[in-house]
């Protein structure tokens, strides 16, 4: 009878132990094949939020915490990213043309086939983010400013001659 109890309380235990814990899968929020065009998430808790082939021109972001969010294949054109914490974020294939990124934090941020035509990163922090290099010479044309919170100058943060 020892046994059976203990091979129940085992057999339990290992069962319990294998259902897989959704603890941050709860939370995330996830966007995909949507028009989500001129929407307000200003403000908002996005952190780890995910938007695939999403097309988010003219949205409002500005001082919404987006870190570890994911952009991928989408157009985010004319887009308010002000303030923006994306910190340890990925933008993949992302149209940010005419964007506003003026103070946000891209600090750690894999920004790979991203266009940055026409943006204003006035104080924005690109610290240890990867861009592509004909990217980076293009942003090193008009970067100025220092991020308000990191304190990191843009041109230095983006490692401009």
């Amino acid at each position: 009878m020892k046994h059976l109890k203990a091979s129940i309380i085992i057999l339990l235990a290992i069962a319990i132990l294998s259902i897989p814990l959704p603890v941050l899968a709860a939370n995330k929020i996830v966007y995909n094949n949507l028009n989500l065009s001129g929407e307000d998430f200003s403000g908002q808790q996005l952190i780890e939020a995910e938007f695939g082939k999403t097309k988010l021109n003219e949205a409002d972001f500005s001082n919404s915490d987006m870190r570890g969010a994911v952009i991928s294949s989408s157009s985010a054109y004319n887009a308010n990213f002000h303030g923006v914490d994306f910190s340890f974020g990925i933008t993949y294939l992302v149209d940010l043309n005419g964007s506003d990124l003026t103070d946000a934090n891209f600090s750690q941020t894999i920004m790979k086939r991203t266009k940055f035509k026409d943006v204003d990163i006035t104080g924005a922090d690109f610290t240890e983010a990867i861009l592509d290099g004909p990217e980076v010479k293009r942003l090193c044309t008009t970067a100025s400013g220092v991020n308000s919170v990191t304190g990191v100058a843009t041109r230095e943060s983006l490692e401009c001659p």
